[in-house]
């Protein structure tokens, strides 16, 4: 694919959950990551079979029925063991939720500005998110089941992988109704490949921090520092001083077009999507012309507060090679750049980048 990712390859079109995927997707089988087809995806809500897949390690085979959620630290009151049957018992929260990996993107460090991050990194392209609905508890209220007293400061939150991977957040954004254990996706039950039994959702925040398979989730006094805030899941780079943990996911935006596709010379309703951890899409422009012009899209409503924000523009191409470039702002009036500073990991590509179309 010239000037693009060069990632994704053909596997067997099944995830770990026996559900068909688009085979072009799929960027490792073993352990299984795809990117999310969103060229077949219809209204803003990503199916499950189309959403991306981003798994460290195989899935864990859980029996649901000795699954227990332990909730303790050294800020708990209490420590508390929950079933799968007490959280289902619990208030119920549903809310669309876009999530993202936070090396989404990371191939274009590469393939646009020539500058190689470590290798072994996945090599995403630019679909590695999906807007899907996730029904669960809120975390505050598991929470205060346990007790948390004042001296609380993080709410690590573990899973039952092969490395145990987790990462922490701050008690305020744990606290946050929105912050949920989710244990169903789009109306039903979670995959094995997104989490089940339960799994964290934190909007805004780098997908690491929705854990999968949760088994423990931990209140803490200190700092909680694990490898995924401390050498996996930060900024390192020479224009990142002190390693800095990822947090929150920039403004960004995406053609949903596969990369390098073919259309028709006739008009058409080119769309995509639009995000930001840092609150409201408000803008996107796209240009055709290199960057040398913009144009606003037309943005949709999107299917709620934490959900990504639909776009379209209409165009009538000539044959011919194109290309289309897209720019988001959000209500805080960040806005996508030109280029971003290299990090050695490759996180949070969130540059314009030329989306190639061919027309015929």
């Amino acid at each position: 694919m010239p000037d693009a990712p060069s990632s994704v390859t053909t596997a067997t079109p099944t995830d770990a959950s026996g559900i068909t995927v688009d085979p072009r997707t799929i960027v490792t089988s073993d352990p299984f990551n795809c990117e999310s087809a969103l060229d077949v995806q219809v209204g803003s809500l990503t199916p499950t079979a189309l959403h991306f897949v981003r798994s460290s390690h195989p899935v864990p085979q859980i029996d649901v029925a000795s699954w227990r959620l332990r909730v303790e630290g050294n800020s708990a009151r209490q420590d508390v063991e929950l079933t799968y049957q007490d959280l289902l018992a619990m208030p119920a929260r549903s809310q669309v939720t876009w999530l993202e990996c936070a090396g989404n993107g990371r191939a274009f460090f590469e393939s646009v500005q020539d500058q190689p991050v470590d290798e072994g990194q996945l090599p995403w392209g630019p679909f590695a998110a999906g807007n899907a609905e996730w029904t669960g508890v809120s975390l505050a209220d598991v929470l205060d089941l346990a007790g948390v007293i004042h001296s609380a400061l993080e709410v690590h939150i573990e899973g039952l992988d092969e490395g145990k991977r987790g990462r922490p957040i701050p008690l305020d954004v744990a606290r946050r109704p929105t912050t949920i254990l989710a244990y169903a996706m789009n109306g039903v039950p979670l995959t094995g490949d997104h989490g089940y039994p339960l799994r964290a959702i934190v909007p805004g925040w780098i997908g690491m921090n929705s854990v999968k398979w949760v088994g423990k989730v931990v209140i803490s006094s200190t700092p909680v520092k694990v490898p995924t805030n401390t050498t996996t899941y930060v900024l390192d780079g020479p224009d990142h001083p002190g390693t800095p943990a990822l947090t929150t996911q920039p403004v960004k935006s995406v053609v949903a077009l596969p990369w390098d596709t073919k259309l028709s010379a006739q008009p058409t309703a080119v769309r995509g999507f639009a995000w930001s951890g840092s609150g409201p899409v408000a803008r996107v422009e796209v240009s055709l012309d290199g960057g040398t012009s913009w144009q606003d899209a037309r943005l949709a409503e999107p299917a709620g507060p934490l959900a990504w924000t639909p776009w379209e523009f209409a165009w009538t191409p000539a044959p011919g090679r194109h290309t289309i470039r897209t720019r988001a702002t959000d209500a805080a009036g960040n806005s996508q750049p030109d280029e971003v500073t290299w990090n050695r990991l490759g996180y949070l590509y969130n540059a314009v980048v030329a989306h190639p179309v061919e027309v015929a």
